[in-house]
């Protein structure tokens, strides 16, 4: 069974990641979504556990989708890990799409 954060820690992290992360949110839903969910019009970021991302997409015709994509690493079980998973699915979506990456901070 994957680990559960704790609402508060998913609450920030949506907050920031559908507050300032809005084109990375597209950008990991194009990257990893099947074909079958394209074109993309849309992403927000719906959630999180211990194994994977979850993404609520928005097709160009207005459908709706979810979209879990498991975190690179590996499963994860503390707050920083959350972070470290993002960047890493943002670096490997702007890879697959051929998209040049913006530095970290």
């Amino acid at each position: 069974m994957p680990h559960t954060f704790d609402a508060d820690v998913v609450a920030a992290v949506l907050r920031h990641m559908n507050g300032d992360h809005t084109d990375d949110n597209l950008l990991i839903a194009r990257a990893f979504a099947p074909a079958s969910l394209s074109p993309i019009a849309d992403a927000v970021m719906t959630g999180f556990d211990g194994e994977a991302g979850l993404w609520r997409v928005i097709r160009a015709d207005g459908a709706e989708d979810e979209l879990r994509v498991p975190w690179p690493g590996g499963a994860i079980a503390e707050r920083p890990a959350v972070r470290r998973e993002i960047v890493a699915l943002y670096d490997a979506a702007c890879a697959r799409l051929g998209v040049e990456p913006r530095p970290h901070a």
